[in-house]
């Protein structure tokens, strides 16, 4: 499996965080950061727009590093993505992410 696959089956080289980070794209960070302020109704700023992968050494989001609870549970299970959990077809805590996006599961199965 890729490394670029979060823990939760998000595909980090399509995340616009991650884009706006390795080409130093400052334009595509305020678009980002706007977005997200307005669909997390958070002050979320340009420079908190920085992220080198979810599963990889580096720069990550605020969101990302401490408060994803999919990563902090991967993390603690010590599995390489939740497709590597037992629990993950029971799981309440990606159960919805996957049911809006079935790919993640596809992403996770590889």
């Amino acid at each position: 499996m890729k490394d670029m696959i979060a823990y939760c089956g998000l595909d980090c080289e399509k995340c616009d965080a991650y884009l706006a980070t390795i080409n130093n794209d400052q334009d595509l960070r305020e678009k980002t950061a706007k977005l997200w302020a307005e669909l997390n109704q958070a002050p979320i700023l340009p420079e908190h727009i920085n992220c080198e992968g979810c599963r990889v050494d580096g720069a990550k989001t605020v969101y990302c590093d401490s408060l994803c609870g999919i990563r902090q549970c991967a993390l603690k299970k010590e599995v390489t993505t939740c497709g590597d959990c037992a629990e993950l077809n029971h799981c309440k805590t990606i159960g919805a992410l996957i049911a809006n996006n079935p790919d993640l599961l596809e992403n996770l199965k590889r």
